[in-house]
């Protein structure tokens, strides 16, 4: 569309990646995208679709079946996906390429790697994050969820809520704690549960406000017993592991912000030059022309600063103040472009079934999700 939403300057085979995702959302997600919202999931088969193209393992090495792609490509993944407007299908992608295995890529002993890494690229088997709790989000060092040694095993017990793909994933990463005596942070280990372990539960299907086509559970682990070899990295560095992957969680929440920013203004842009009101188009009122135009600058800005600090990550630096700033930025400024851009809609943005009315209630939860917008300008403030 307009100059602001260019794309900022990949390398040539990024931006025939770009191309592909962006032909395959609007081809096939695209029009089927409201029947995955009345059935609460996205079929099993798209999933095996996107393995077969090459696009679930853009951030996986080579060697695992993935593509072994820099940080900025998977932020142009997430970019593309959520121009689909359909924020439940971009959320449940990402949570598998990239907030569930991804603990597998980064510490998985290469056993783990082997026998879990190709099925996900591939397709085959679906990732989801078990992380929060009936009563633990955003403050993790308060998790429950315990894991006790027996032998040669591990037995989980404690439950899980609001998890992404939680219905019919295939692969859980879920954080426990290990070590009774080890409060707040201390004592929290990561673990591999696979779908068909007795004891586990997926105790109900989560119906929400927005997101409607991404499955969202409630899972119980009754003495859910998984040898030792599940475990993910070192006992009792679950806390720092969560939180290293929460930053690639919110600089990608900054990509989906980014591309569901682009679409919605686009999709504006398209209604106020056709739509007639006092007898001319409603582009052609300086109040709606001038609020479009500022929505399009923060949406602008939003967008720089997460390619910004998907860069500075790619040069190796410590960006825990900037991806907080960005996570929170983003999604608040996300906030201000649908609503906005449902005003300029009028009536017909507020009904049902509209792409515009739907981005408005999958835009919510990027505020709460990943880390709320207080705790991350706390994060902020912590480092001011």
């Amino acid at each position: 569309m307009a100059f602001f939403f260019n794309e900022p300057p990949l390398d040539d085979h990024l931006e025939m990646i770009r191309q592909q995702i962006r032909r395959f959302v609007e081809e096939v997600v695209v029009p089927h995208g409201e029947a995955w919202e009345l059935e609460g999931l996205i079929p099993r088969q798209i999933f095996k679709q996107m393995g077969d193209l090459g696009f679930l393992g853009i951030s996986t090495p080579e060697a695992y079946g993935g593509s072994g792609l820099p940080v900025t490509a998977a932020v142009m993944f997430a970019e593309e996906l959520s121009r689909s407007t359909f924020g439940g299908f971009a959320s449940s992608v990402t949570v598998h390429t990239d907030m569930s295995l991804s603990h597998i890529v980064k510490r998985g002993s290469e056993a783990q790697k082997q026998r879990y890494l190709p099925d996900a690229c591939a397709g085959n088997r679906i990732g989801a994050i078990c992380v929060t709790e009936p009563d633990a989000g955003s403050d993790v060092a308060a998790l429950r969820t315990r894991a006790t040694r027996d032998g040669d095993d591990w037995i989980i017990n404690g439950a899980k809520m609001f998890i992404t793909n939680g219905v019919q994933g295939d692969v859980y990463i879920v954080a426990a704690r290990t070590d009774p005596n080890g409060g707040g942070s201390r004592g929290l280990s990561m673990f591999i549960v696979e779908r068909d372990t007795p004891g586990f539960t997926v105790a109900r299907k989560l119906d929400k406000h927005g997101w409607r086509c991404s499955d969202t559970a409630e899972l119980y682990f009754d003495d859910v017993r998984i040898p030792s070899g599940n475990m993910i990295g070192e006992e009792g560095k679950g806390f720092y592991y969560i939180v290293d992957t929460f930053q690639h969680e919110r600089l990608l929440v900054g990509g989906l912000c980014a591309g569901q920013c682009s679409k919605a203004i686009e999709l504006t842009l398209d209604y106020v030059k056709t739509r007639k009101a006092f007898g001319k188009t409603l582009w052609e009122q300086q109040a709606v022309r001038q609020k479009l135009s500022d929505l399009t600058a923060r949406a602008a800005a939003a967008r720089a600063l997460t390619y910004q600090c998907a860069r500075m990550i790619e040069n190796g630096q410590n960006v825990i103040a900037e991806v907080s700033m960005l996570k929170a930025y983003a999604a608040e400024t996300l906030q201000e472009v649908v609503h906005g851009c449902l005003q300029l809609h009028g009536g017909t943005g507020y009904m049902t079934g509209t792409p515009i009315e739907r981005m408005v209630r999958d835009a919510r939860v990027l505020t709460i999700g990943g880390g709320a917008t207080e705790v991350m300008l706390e994060e902020v403030a912590k480092r001011l």
